[in-house]
């Protein structure tokens, strides 16, 4: 099985639908305009990548990055890395390592001082990024805006 990884285009969109649905089957989909405005925002953002793990032209797994310019360390960016998902039809096969190694790659190639994550409090999950090369050096808090909020602001 050849794995190679990219940066997603355009014409993955319905891949990476589907493998969002698998990260979060609870989200109701998106309308085609909202998903076309969507990844107009993300292709225009500078400093984002969208990488894939593609499979014998199929889209197998999926991390977000994206790198935050910086005011501290001597003014070295973060690569921020955000949902990540391998199709469960691929799973245990390296594409996930595959995958995190890219974005470490894109983090030195910006020079950033470090790459970052929030992972699900999961054993498994935690062992899998400890065997990437990543540490648990820090508490992660979140707080999630309801949408009635947002549409309430506009």
């Amino acid at each position: 099985m050849m794995i190679k990884t990219r940066p997603a285009t355009e014409a993955d969109l319905p891949q990476l639908l589907a493998l969002y649905g698998e990260l979060n089957p609870e989200d109701p989909p998106l309308s085609r305009a909202s998903v076309d405005a969507v990844w107009a925002a993300i292709a225009a953002q500078q400093g984002r990548t969208v990488l894939v793990a593609d499979v014998e032209g199929r889209v197998a797994g999926t991390a977000d990055c994206i790198v935050m310019p910086n005011l501290t360390r001597g003014g070295r960016s973060i690569l921020f890395v955000e949902n990540v998902v391998v199709a469960g039809s691929h799973r245990r096969r390296g594409v996930g390592r595959l995958l995190m190694d890219a974005a470490v790659r894109l983090g030195e190639a910006a020079e950033c001082y470090k790459v970052q994550l929030l992972a699900a409090d999961d054993a498994y999950v935690h062992s899998f990024y400890a065997a990437c090369g990543f540490e648990p050096l820090a508490q992660g808090f979140r707080r999630y805006v309801e949408a009635s909020a947002r549409a309430a602001s506009r």
